[in-house]
């Protein structure tokens, strides 16, 4: 069973994939549509910031981030 604050760290952490996803210094050899579907998905995407305040709201949901 995944726990508040385990569930918040995957969300910060498919953010921080999707931040390399972009960067092709990070991430070589990866095709232009993903790196533009990564970017569409990033600008939309939760922040550290809005899981605090999610967390706060709904703890039974969402951990604050660390």
């Amino acid at each position: 069973m995944t726990i508040p604050s385990e569930r918040t760290r995957a969300v910060l952490a498919a953010g921080d994939m999707l931040i390399d996803l972009i960067d092709p210094s990070v991430t070589t050899r990866v095709p232009r549509a993903i790196r533009q579907r990564a970017l569409r998905v990033l600008r939309h995407y939760p922040w550290a910031v809005h899981m605090k305040q999610t967390a706060e709201e709904c703890p039974e949901l969402w951990g604050k981030p660390t």
